[in-house]
């Protein structure tokens, strides 16, 4: 099959990350979310976005054209043709497997349902349809337009052709895969937020300041970015989120949150998007 319109559901930052490059790409792209006010704000986020790269001479085509190439609804107008829809809304294992069933009454029995979950079970996902072997895992990185990798996770009955199609896709929108098998957090972030935790456990137990454990993984290990300023990017009860499923799903203690990652987060202290996190911002 030939992926010619892409569905993306949910227009949160990750969901316009993804309707930007699929349609940069050449594709045709829904983008739908629950309100209007919501597309919108999307596609001026999208607008402002690629008229950057334009002004660094980074967009094939204009501006106008990519945009000619996004349609924005909401609820699923539209959905019955599509050949591929991409899920990217809110981390809860429940309401992405009700999307999927939704959907799955509504678009064509051959269409590819893929899952921007960040860690969530594909395969439970894939339980909730009529079509198991065409639900896969599309794991793409914030900022998406900027971030070069995508994990593609391959759920219990996900077939060669579903994955073959969507590592298609992915490098059509510019994008280097690595292939996952089902498992929490898959590769990326189970590697990642134990650091970030552990981060936060040397800050906790006041062995060093924020300033200094960000600075010595910067320096120490070349890392862009210390461990601490990244909670604060990815926000803090996202980042909360994340570690408690890990922590459930595999019931090992060393997964466990820190305490001052949960207090924080009960505070309203998120990071960047409070203005304060483990850094106060303007």
């Amino acid at each position: 099959m030939e992926v010619k319109t892409i569905a993306v559901v949910g227009a949160g930052t990750m969901g316009a990350g993804i309707a930007q490059v699929a349609a940069a790409a050449g594709f045709k792209v829904i983008l739908s979310d629950v309100a209007p006010e919501i597309v919108e704000k999307a596609l001026s986020r999208i607008r402002e976005s690629l008229e950057r790269l334009a002004a660094k001479g980074k967009l094939r085509g204009s501006v106008e054209e990519v945009l000619g190439r996004i349609e924005t609804v909401t609820g699923y107008s539209g959905m019955e043709g599509v050949d591929l829809v991409i899920e990217a809304i809110v981390e809860d294992i429940e309401k992405k497997k009700a999307l999927f069933k939704e959907l799955d009454q509504i678009c064509r029995p051959e269409a590819v349902f893929c899952s921007n979950t960040s860690g969530l079970s594909i395969t439970e996902m894939a339980s909730a349809t009529r079509r198991p072997d065409k639900v896969i895992g599309t794991h793409f990185f914030n900022p998406v337009p900027v971030m070069q990798l995508v994990e593609v996770i391959r759920g219990e009955e996900t077939s060669d052709e579903t994955y073959s199609l969507a590592v298609k896709v992915c490098e059509k929108m510019g994008k280097t895969v690595i292939t996952v098998k089902e498992a929490p957090l898959f590769v990326v972030n189970r590697i990642l937020v134990p650091m970030i935790n552990e981060a936060i456990f040397v800050l906790q137990e006041g062995i060093a300041s924020a300033e200094d454990i960000d600075k010595g993984m910067k320096l120490g290990a070349n890392h862009p970015i210390g461990p601490l300023a990244l909670a604060d990017l990815i926000g803090l009860d996202v980042l909360l989120m994340v570690m408690e499923t890990l922590y459930r799903e595999t019931g090992d203690s060393k997964y466990r949150p820190a305490p001052l990652l949960r207090k924080m987060v009960r505070a309203g202290h998120l990071g960047r998007k409070t203005g304060r996190g483990f850094y106060r911002y303007n």
